[in-house]
């Protein structure tokens, strides 16, 4: 938020250079802190915030590097009285950007290899993640200006194959969590219906799926209309092909065969599926280059800089959001249930009578508690909310820790896939654009990114076609 509020103030030297200094450096921590200090989040939400704004703030900034604009705002702070320069050449364009995103990645990397194997907040490892956040801003801000010193053959060699590796990934795992949401909402819709006959749910469900079918068919509408004129043969065919694979893909989910073996299938899911593939398939045919007058809104009047800043914004606002998400959701990366709790053994409440006296009344509340989870009475987490009440004033942050029974998620993971987030923001920014303008860069407005998403839009239909098929083929590895 700093790096955004100090854009417009890059005229004025004294007071644009203390707030972007001052929001760059606090900007995480305060993040934290107000989120602590608010009853509704809890410190690991808080944590997750501070993360993904990290990771806004660095592909921001990524992105004033892909042009000498910000560096010739820079120079201008200082009265034109330096000429920045790094070691004779460029310090913006190509390497620049994979500079500042190895920066990051690397501080992800080093947590990740750190946070190896912590399972609750009672590690002293946690604090890495949950703390330290002066610190943590410091060594990343000086791992950016180390990579300045790094030989640029490292980073070409970078950028052209490990960054472009990550990338691919990052989409892929994307993907997967878009289907497994797509499952997730239509099952959790189904239960609550099934539990409690409420109209409510159902039309929920209902009309979520009918809003997500119709927006699917006008973004295809609008589409035609707009994006396949005469000799747009390459949008023609990724539209006509989104919309062909969008009507097999919801008559698959709901056959007889499919629906035999596996009865939680349906529109809605087809429905998410076909809204955030017909998404991504207008996205490429509205981002990709003019040069055969394909796209009008390139062609279209308006302040052009004011819709290139909107729109980068709002790109990494959606990777920072989309990467924080992928981060935690543990379910379709395999990551079961963080919460371990062990069964009591039947030598310890044979009769489930307390046959010892408890050292403390905190002993013995404790004990009644697990004879309670073990007999069915109480769930497991109540073994947690003991904890939190038990422990809360210890946490010296002044919020409920919600992490001391266990983790919300895999801290090791949740940087490694962040690591895959900076490739990918790297990757998004330096394919196939024209580092020599000098006006602010565009993101994303290139044949290769337009392809990326038409591309990952027939792989989202093809997982989530597999998802529907597997079952009916393998029917016993599945338990429907």
């Amino acid at each position: 938020m700093g790096a955004l509020l100090s854009l417009p103030l890059l005229a004025v030297p004294s007071l644009g250079t203390l707030m972007s200094f001052g929001a760059s450096c606090c900007g995480a921590a305060a993040c934290s802190a107000i989120c602590n200090r608010c009853g509704v989040f809890k410190s690991s939400m808080a944590t997750r915030i501070a993360y993904a704004f990290i990771l806004l703030v660095n592909s921001i900034i990524s992105w004033l590097m892909l042009t000498p604009w910000a560096l010739k705002k820079l120079e201008h702070l200082t009265l034109d009285y330096v000429n920045i320069s790094c070691q004779g050449k460029q310090c913006y364009g190509y390497v620049a950007v994979q500079r500042v995103n190895w920066a990051l990645g690397l501080f992800h990397f080093i947590l990740a290899v750190l946070l190896l194997g912590v399972k609750s907040s009672r590690d002293g490892r946690a604090s890495l993640q949950n703390g330290y956040w002066g610190p943590k801003v410091l060594v990343w801000l000086a791992f950016v200006v180390l990579t300045f010193f790094i030989p640029e053959t490292f980073f070409q060699v970078w950028g052209q194959y490990i960054a472009l590796v990550g990338a691919m990934l990052f989409l892929l795992l994307g993907l997967i969590l878009l289907v497994d949401l797509a499952h997730t909402w239509a099952e959790f819709c189904l239960e609550k219906i099934e539990n409690t006959d409420s109209r409510g749910w159902r039309a929920l469900l209902i009309g979520s799926t009918l809003g997500m079918f119709t927006a699917s068919f006008a973004m295809t509408i609008l589409m035609y209309i707009f994006f396949a004129a005469s000799g747009c043969a390459m949008n023609q065919a990724a539209i006509t092909i989104n919309l062909i694979v969008l009507l097999i893909i919801t008559t698959i989910s709901v056959h007889p065969t499919v629906q035999e073996y596996n009865p939680k299938a349906g529109l809605a899911q087809a429905a998410m599926v076909a809204v955030y593939c017909t998404y991504l398939t207008m996205s490429a045919v509205s981002m990709e280059p003019d040069d055969r007058h394909c796209n009008p809104l390139v062609r279209a009047t308006g302040t052009r800089t004011a819709s290139t800043v909107l729109g980068a914004i709002v790109t990494m606002l959606t990777i920072a959001y989309t990467t924080t998400r992928a981060a935690t959701q543990g379910i379709a990366l395999g990551n079961n249930a963080s919460h371990a709790y062990s069964k009591v053994g039947d030598e310890e409440v044979e009769h489930g009578l307390v046959d010892q006296q408890p050292s403390s009344r905190r002993q013995m509340r404790a004990e009644a508690l697990r004879a309670a989870v073990d007999a069915g009475s109480l769930p497991a987490n109540a073994l947690d909310d003991s904890d939190d009440d038990d422990d809360e004033s210890e946490d010296s942050r002044g919020g409920k820790d919600d992490e001391r029974g266990g983790t919300q998620y895999n801290y090791s993971l949740f940087h490694f896939i962040f690591l895959l987030a900076t490739t990918w923001v790297a990757t998004l920014l330096t394919q196939n654009i024209d580092f020599e303008n000098e006006a602010v860069a565009t993101v994303g407005r290139t044949y290769w990114a337009s392809w990326v998403k038409i591309v990952s839009s027939w792989i989202c239909y093809a997982i989530y076609g597999w998802t529907l098929l597997a079952p009916v083929m393998m029917p016993g590895r599945f338990g429907y």
